[in-house]
């Protein structure tokens, strides 16, 4: 089984399409779990994720993408946009191995990442990376935001 890391282009429909499908997956039970159906990236059309600005790195399990990760950079601050895992690749620490992938890009100096509150697996992998927790907000009603910040030691 070969397993490695790309960053992936969104202009190949084919890849668009894996990552759509998998984000849609993986934000299903999302939303499930925190009792909110209003998570943009669970509804975004093929053309909407095309059009993102942000850099995606996939996971690859014997050349299928099985974990996503999207990031957007601001000087030196590295934002994750969405990690997603397919289903069927649950607990095998492709989030993990993901995560800890961005942290390795150069001229970085702080990750932050935002989650639903009660999405308790996403809580505890990025606290069991080290991030800690800035701040809890309601967004909307029904809707609680973990956020939190990681930064990388010299």
């Amino acid at each position: 089984m070969t397993q490695f890391i790309t960053t992936l282009d969104l202009s190949n429909t084919k890849t668009a399409q894996r990552i759509l499908t998998i984000q849609r997956l993986a934000y299903r039970i999302e939303a499930d779990l925190i009792d909110f159906d209003g998570i943009p990236q669970l509804h975004e059309s093929l053309s909407e994720l095309q059009a993102s600005s942000e850099t995606f790195i996939g996971y690859h399990v014997d050349n299928t993408i099985a974990g996503v990760l999207s990031y957007e950079t601001k000087n030196t601050t590295l934002d994750i946009g969405r990690l997603v895992v397919h289903p069927d690749h649950f607990r095998k620490g492709i989030g993990r191995q993901l995560a800890q992938h961005v942290e390795t890009i150069p001229n970085i100096t702080k990750i932050i990442v935002s989650t639903g509150a009660r999405n308790k697996p996403a809580c505890r992998l990025y606290e069991s990376l080290g991030y800690i927790r800035t701040d809890t907000r309601e967004i909307v009603a029904g809707l609680t935001i973990a956020f939190y910040e990681k930064v990388k030691a010299d």
